[in-house]
C-alpha cells in the first residue's frame, strides 16, 4: 500500500494519522513495539504488504503472503489499569468487524476473543500486546492481520479460512477497509477509555458473537470442559454455563475456546 495513498483515505483525529507503510518487514508488532517508546507514538500505525516473522496467539508463526492482504498493528498508550488491558483485544474486533461490514456489506462475526469470521471461516485474527508495570501501563500494541485478497489457502486450513475478495466475489480495496477500520477504533477506544470496561458497546458485541447460546469447549491450563456460551461481560469475560449448571467467567488471557463442532 502506498503511504500518501492511505493518508489521503484516513479522516481521523488521531488513530492511523501518523502512518508507517512497508512492503514486506519482520513484523508489524516488532515494529510498532519499537516506535513505541516515542513520545508521540499514540495512534500510530505500522501497516506492511507481507511479513516474514508474523505471529498469533500463544506465540504461533507463519509467514505471511506477499500483497493483497492487510497486516497492520497500531500503537496506543491508554492510562488504565493494566487488567484492563486484555479488553482492547475486544475493542480493535467489534472495529475490524464494524469497518469491514461498512465497505463490503458483508455480514460479519466475532469469534471471542480475537477473530472477526464470516460463514464459520477467520477473516481476521488480532494479537494484542502489553508493555507495563504492575500498576502502569507503557504502551499496547494491537497487531491485526485481516485476510482480504487472497483466494488460495493451504489444505490444513482451506476450510477454515477464507477472505473478502471470496466472500464478495470481487477484488475489494484495501486502503478504505484499513480507514474504515481506524475510524471505528478511534470511536470505540474512546469510549472505552471514558467508560475503562465495555457497557457503551456490550450488546453490540453480544449480538455479534458466533459463539453465542453454543456450545463451547474451553480449553485451559491442565483442563478442559464443555458447556454453553451466554455472552460475555463488561469487563470482557465470556460466561459460560458448564453442564453441571455452574455459571464461569473465563479470561481472554487464560484460554483458548473451540466451538465443539467445527471452528467457530
Amino acid at each position: 500500500m502506498k503511504e500518501k495513498a492511505l493518508n489521503e483515505k484516513i479522516k481521523t483525529k488521531w488513530a492511523g494519522r501518523n502512518l508507517e507503510c512497508h512492503q514486506t518487514i519482520g513484523s508489524t508488532n516488532d515494529r510498532a513495539k519499537e516506535l513505541a517508546a516515542g513520545k508521540d507514538a499514540h495512534g500510530t500505525l505500522v501497516i506492511a504488504d507481507s511479513q516474514t516473522n508474523g505471529r498469533g496467539r500463544r506465540g504461533k508463526s507463519w509467514i505471511s503472503e506477499q500483497g493483497g492482504n492487510v497486516y497492520m498493528s497500531i500503537i496506543v498508550k491508554p492510562q488504565i489499569p493494566p487488567e484492563c488491558a486484555s479488553m482492547l483485544t475486544l475493542v480493535a474486533s467489534l472495529a475490524v468487524l464494524t469497518g469491514i461490514e461498512e465497505t463490503t456489506g458483508i455480514t460479519m462475526q466475532i469469534k471471542w476473543p480475537n477473530d472477526i469470521v464470516a460463514n464459520g471461516c477467520k477473516v481476521c485474527g488480532i494479537l494484542t500486546e502489553m508493555s507495563g508495570d504492575t500498576d502502569f501501563i507503557h504502551y499496547v500494541v494491537i497487531g491485526m492481520g485481516i485476510n482480504v485478497n487472497i483466494n488460495n489457502f493451504d489444505k490444513e486450513i482451506q476450510h477454515k479460512a477464507t477472505s473478502l475478495s471470496c466472500l464478495a466475489g470481487k477484488r475489494i480495496d484495501r486502503g478504505y477497509v484499513v480507514a474504515s477500520i481506524m475510524k471505528h477504533f478511534e470511536k470505540y477506544y474512546e469510549e472505552f477509555i471514558r467508560y475503562k470496561n465495555l457497557t457503551p458497546f456490550l450488546d453490540e458485541y453480544n449480538r455479534k458473537l458466533v459463539n453465542r447460546n453454543c456450545a463451547v469447549r474451553v480449553l485451559a491450563v491442565g483442563k478442559e470442559y464443555t458447556g454453553m456460551a451466554l455472552g460475555i461481560t463488561a469487563f470482557g469475560e465470556l460466561i459460560v454455563q458448564a453442564k453441571t449448571g455452574e455459571i464461569k467467567y473465563v479470561l481472554s488471557g487464560e484460554v483458548s475456546v473451540r466451538g465443539i463442532y467445527g471452528y467457530t
